[in-house]
């Protein structure tokens, strides 16, 4: 396993979904159901190292892109396994192999335990704060994920809103928002 240190303020992105702009953070979406590297109950929060990679995963592969705030989050310094190059055997275990498996199909469907759920598993056993690994969204594109996002000291998860522009609560969004047409 390759661990490095992410640098003290490096800028990494996430498109949210705006009713949620509240706790930008937050991983607690991820933990209802489970990430691809995340467990079901533990929370998660994934992020992009560009801004056309974060798209790309907001988008999902829909042909329309469903409304989003782009946020701007700045990072470490975080010691994160460094899988950023992919799958290269000899340099990985074999299980590595299989981060890009269909952890929903396996998860949902067949009722198994993906793979990547064993990777956050020994990432967070190695002491990691997350791990580093290529975009199947936008091929050339670079994740990152962050397990326990909102347990993070703020010098080490920030994000960058000197204007204040995202609320402070979810006052903003009423009860009924839900059952709009």
């Amino acid at each position: 396993m390759i661990l490095r240190e992410l640098g003290d303020g490096d800028a990494l992105y996430r498109v949210i979904v705006p009713r949620w702009s509240h706790a930008p953070t937050s991983g607690a979406g991820a933990a209802r159901k489970g990430g691809r590297f995340n467990r079901p109950g533990l929370e998660a929060l994934y992020l992009s190292k560009e801004t056309a990679t974060a798209l790309e995963e907001y988008r999902q592969y829909e042909l329309l892109l469903p409304p989003g705030t782009l946020v701007t989050f700045i990072v470490g310094p975080l010691l994160v396994v460094d899988f950023s190059g992919g799958f290269e055997g000899g340099r990985w275990e074999p299980i590595w192999a299989d981060y890009a498996c269909n952890w929903r199909r396996l998860a949902f469907d067949e009722r198994s335990e993906p793979p990547s759920w064993v990777l956050g598993d020994l990432a967070l056993d190695a002491g990691a704060a997350g791990i580093l690994f290529p975009s199947a969204a936008n091929p050339g594109g670079t994740n990152l994920v962050l397990f326990n996002s909102s347990q993070l000291p703020a010098r080490m998860l920030r994000v960058h809103d000197p204007d204040r522009h995202l609320p402070d609560d979810a006052r903003s969004w009423s009860e009924t928002d839900d059952t709009r047409d």
